[in-house]
């Protein structure tokens, strides 16, 4: 029932990795049609946005991951994904995938994937 669904959070040690795929998970959202966010949110802080894709090849980053998040669409598979490399403890949080389609304004949010960044 919930139209977004991320995936590919977990415990990992500073430094390294990890995938989160956002999957439109019904025929109503073709990410074609929008732009896609990762956000993030930090326990007891406001939810920011980490990096963006508004089309297959147009990609925009924040200052504080921009050189290690990688952010890459899937139309075969209606899916977004966020590469997380050079992890830092600071990435703590939850990432939550954000679509908003270009046309007519509807918006949706998934429910979240935890990402713990600790030794």
């Amino acid at each position: 029932q919930v139209p977004l669904v991320e995936s590919g959070g977990g415990l990992v040690q500073p430094g390294g990795s990890l995938r989160l795929s956002c999957a439109a998970s019904g025929p109503d959202i073709n990410f074609g049609d929008y732009t896609v966010g990762w956000f993030r949110q930090a326990p007891g802080k406001q939810r920011e946005l980490v990096a963006g894709t508004t089309s297959e090849r147009t990609t925009n980053y924040s200052d504080s991951v921009k050189g290690r998040f990688t952010v890459s669409r899937d139309p075969d598979k209606n899916t977004v994904y966020l590469q997380m490399s050079s992890l830092e403890p600071e990435d703590t949080g939850v990432c939550y995938c954000y679509a908003n389609n270009l046309y007519d304004g509807r918006e949706y949010w998934g429910q979240g994937t935890q990402v713990t960044v600790c030794s």
